[in-house]
């Protein structure tokens, strides 16, 4: 009964593996339809008797400009280029810090936002992180950089029911994403961190502060030659269906 059981329990986990592994590589070259964080904010609207219209519209990658591709970056995970999905120096540092107590300090790289964001639910557990880890791995084995910034900035919550860089440009400046000023991308990079509670075109002086902030970390990173390494962090042993 138990050896049936266990091998029930791993077919499971092989047709999990198999299916997640073919869904993420669909999405290598496909527009993701939503995320499963719209769906929870839509639900949530609903069970709070105030539902709300998503707002999302796709922008690929040659239509974001720079300025924000480089402020999210120098925002969330300025070692994007470099690392393959988690930034275990960040990590380490996180782990000290929620040790001593106070307030706790997230270090997810970009990577795992859109893992977590695209395919799994809010909240925080070792099974919702076991799997988020599990989607990091197989969207940094499957996708280029590239990809994976276009589908964050494509994905990410910029407000209540705002979701993705041209919604967010619309919603928060009255301008398509592509015209964004440098400015304005350094603010919408800002509230990232809580972009429900915090807004891009009435910034606190805390989000001003921290625009600027960004924005010395955009020149610091070499501006847009940065974006460079995001071509050349393809792994060689790609076979050339991938790399296209």
């Amino acid at each position: 009964m138990l050896r049936s059981l266990r091998r029930q329990l791993l077919k499971l986990l092989l047709y999990f593996m198999a299916a997640t592994a073919l869904l993420v590589l669909l999405f290598r070259w496909l527009p993701t339809p939503g995320t499963t964080l719209m769906v929870e904010r839509k639900i949530e609207s609903w069970i709070d008797g105030k539902p709300i219209d998503l707002q999302r519209s796709w922008r690929a990658w040659d239509e974001l400009p720079d300025d924000l591709k480089l402020a999210v970056i120098a925002a969330e995970d300025q070692k994007f280029a470099l690392h393959w999905g988690f930034d275990i120096a960040a990590i380490q540092s996180a782990l000290r810090h929620n040790l001593q107590g106070g307030s706790v300090r997230g270090a997810s790289t970009l990577s795992q936002q859109v893992a977590k964001n695209l395919f799994l639910w809010s909240g925080r557990s070792w099974l919702r992180k076991g799997i988020e880890v599990w989607f990091t791995g197989l969207i940094e084995l499957l996708w280029p950089k590239q990809r994976i910034l276009e589908v964050y900035l494509n994905s990410a919550e910029w407000g209540n029911g705002v979701f993705g860089a041209e919604a967010a440009a619309r919603h928060h400046f009255g301008v398509g994403a592509p015209y964004l000023s440098r400015q304005q991308a350094s603010l919408l990079a800002a509230v990232l961190p809580n972009p429900r509670q915090w807004s891009a075109s009435r910034p606190s002086s805390h989000v001003s502060r921290r625009a600027a902030w960004i924005r010395q970390q955009m020149w610091q990173l070499g501006g847009s030659h940065y974006l460079n390494q995001l071509q050349a962090a393809r792994p060689r042993w790609w076979p050339r269906w991938l790399r296209a």
